[in-house]
């Protein structure tokens, strides 16, 4: 049997959890909230540490469901973002906000989020970046990049230089034909560029 984790006093968007109420019909845990308007409402525990409840409901700017917008892949992208620095049960979370990343005021908002996206080159297939890695999620340091760009600019990426040529394990993986996962293991097993990209 899971235990539940106690989220009062927690802070999910707009939302103060004030304390525990009883389980609905289903016996899923719920929680009273107070929003930063001032009005109270009974929220489950998934809704708030998923991020799918950011308020009251009484916000536009967070009831995105009147939008049609919160079912997009850039409303996804939002609450994503969103989970891995704010929610330390997330998947990632240690990499993200567990190492001091956050999201910047302004994007605590999602329509704000979502208009700088379109007006900044979104497009479907394209992936959120951070220019620099350890900065926060902020307009003036993120941009939309390709999945490729994306992973050869990760924090973990790790560089091989051979004859002068620096290049990420996967850049060279594309070089050379050889899987990405034979040079990480040549890598992790101490052999030299050389050795590490030799094709034969």
């Amino acid at each position: 049997m899971s235990r539940l984790i106690d989220l009062t006093g927690r802070k999910f968007g707009r939302l103060t959890v004030l304390e525990r109420v009883p389980s609905d019909k289903k016996g899923h845990a719920r929680w009273e909230c107070l929003c930063d308007c001032g009005r109270k409402n009974t929220v489950l525990s998934t809704h708030l540490v998923r991020g799918m409840i950011q308020s009251c409901g009484n916000h536009k700017a967070e009831n995105l469901t009147t939008h049609g917008e919160s079912r997009t892949k850039l409303y996804g992208v939002w609450v994503s973002i969103k989970q891995r620095c704010e929610n330390p049960n997330a998947t990632g979370y240690e990499n993200y906000g567990g190492r001091g990343i956050r999201v910047c005021d302004e994007w605590e908002k999602a329509d704000i989020f979502l208009k700088w996206a379109l007006e900044n080159g979104y497009q479907d297939g394209l992936q959120i970046d951070r220019i620099e890695n350890d900065g926060d999620y902020t307009p003036e340091n993120c941009r939309w990049v390709t999945k490729k760009t994306n992973l050869n600019n990760k924090r973990q990426c790790v560089f091989i230089e051979l004859n002068g040529k620096c290049h990420t394990i996967a850049e060279w993986a594309r070089l050379t034909g050889i899987p990405y996962n034979t040079i990480a293991n040549r890598l992790k097993s101490g052999k030299a560029p050389e050795e590490i990209l030799k094709t034969k």
